[in-house]
Order: C-alpha cells, then structure tokens, then sequence
C-alpha cells in the first residue's frame, strides 16, 4: 500500500474500488512549492484513466490541465511524471518553455495570478494483466504455476470477460491436444499478444489450415512461433521459463514497471 493510502482511508477505499474494477488510475501527490499557492506539499489526489480528478485536492484550477496530461501520459506509458507548474516569468529564467521535459521533469506553465510554483508527482496503477494459458500439457501446467510469482493474473479460459481494461495475453500450450481449434478461438478475439508452444515448421502448417478456415493473414502473422527466448530449454519447467522471460520483455518494453 502507497503512502497516499495510508494517509487517507477514503482515499484508499476509492483504490481498491478501482483495482477491484480492474480500471486504471494514477495517484497525484504535490512534493514541493514555492510562492503562493493553495496545496502545500503531501496534498494527494486520485486520477481516473483521463486524469479526472476522483478523489482528494491539489489546489485550484492553475495545476488542474497539466495534471491531467501528465496523467495520461503516466497510464499510457506507464512511467511515472514529475511535472513542474511555474509562472511564465520563472520558465524564461530557466531557459525553458512548457513542455519540455529535463531530467525527467516536465515543465508547465501556471497563468494564475499567485504566481507560485507546483511540483506533482504522478504515480500510475496499472491492471495485473491476464495470462491465459490454453491446454494441459506440462509446459502448460508449468508456465500457470510461476507466472503468478511475476505478478500475471493467469487463468485457463479465453471466455474471461473482454470489457475490462487490462491487457490480455494468451499462450497456446496445447502441443497436439486441438491446436487448431485453440489458434482459432483466440485469433477471431485478437488479445494483445499470441505465443503457440511448438516449432515453427507444425505453426507454419497450422497456418495453412487456418487461412483455409477463414483467420485473415494479418490475424495469423500476431502468432509468436515458437513461443518463448531462445534459452536453450529442454525441460518444461524451462520452457515456461523462457516464454515467460518473453512476456515480461513485452510487458515490461510497452508498459514500463507500473502495472499490477
């Protein structure tokens, strides 16, 4: 639990809510001011996935827009944002402009009249993506025991519910147990990310078939065969090993460190 969840039961309550939900959010905690301003330094806020502020103050209106754009930002790369709210006098004398960003602050620019200074830090909280891992092979079996050790909400079944704002990925573990029939189940859904355990030559002609069924090319060519780095694996606990070494890559090159 974050400092700003301790700080604040309600605000801690409307958290869980949107964790429960699997909705996204952002918190917003005001680190340093200077000059006038109406938020002093510990003030928090919750964000929705547009920046909208759910929970908590961070002063008036003067910070409300950079906020909300660092908000977005923070969720959408899932990094977190430090932006600098200063009076346009104060950016020229520091030789910037709003926008732009210097060891990792962002800065804005505050059109109010008390002229003070607002540094907000954005933190996202991102969904635990879903795993789904189809079949009951080994490797299957292996790769659903360790990938909740890395922070994967895994389960069996595509027929999860879609209206949720988490990323879903899907390894096909079937390894000869209705390989086609798993391929085209999950291709007509298009999650975010596809991976069939098996060598490329058996995919290739799996592919085949799949055409013939009607899966568009575009469809097939999101398939990750075979799935996993190339560790030189052999067992199948080292195989769920190196497919999930290959979904934190992915996970971790789109999303930065803040989901779960």
């Amino acid at each position: 639990m974050s400092p700003a969840e301790i700080l604040d039961t309600d605000l801690a309550d409307a958290a869980q809510d949107l964790r429960d939900r699997q909705e996204p959010f952002a918190f917003a905690t005001i680190v340093r001011t200077a000059g006038a301003t109406a938020a002093k330094p510990g003030a928090k806020a919750l964000l929705s996935a547009d920046g909208t502020i759910l929970h908590g103050w961070l002063g008036g209106g003067c910070t409300r827009g950079a906020v909300k754009r660092a908000a977005v930002e923070a969720l959408r790369s899932g990094q977190p944002q430090l932006v600098s709210v200063a009076p346009e006098e104060l950016l020229e004398e520091m030789g910037v402009i709003a926008g732009d960003e210097i060891d990792g602050t962002r800065f804005a620019r505050n059109g109010c009249p008390s002229k003070g200074t607002v540094d907000i830090f954005i933190e996202p909280c991102l969904p635990m993506p879903e795993l789904v891992v189809l079949g009951a092979s080994p490797v299957a079996q292996a790769l659903s025991s360790l990938a909740p050790q890395f922070h994967w909400s895994v389960s069996g079944t595509t027929s999860a519910d879609t209206t949720c704002n988490r990323r879903r990925f899907v390894v096909i573990a079937t390894q000869g147990q209705g390989d086609l029939d798993a391929l085209k189940s999950v291709l007509t859904d298009l999650p975010d990310y596809v991976a069939f355990v098996g060598s490329a030559r058996k995919f290739a002609t799996l592919a085949e078939k799949l055409k013939t069924a009607g899966i568009t090319p575009e469809a097939i060519n999101t398939v990750h065969a075979p799935a996993g780095l190339d560790l030189g694996a052999v067992t199948p606990e080292e195989i769920a090993l190196s497919i999930l070494a290959q979904l934190v890559r992915v996970r971790r090159q789109t999303v930065g460190l803040a989901d779960g």
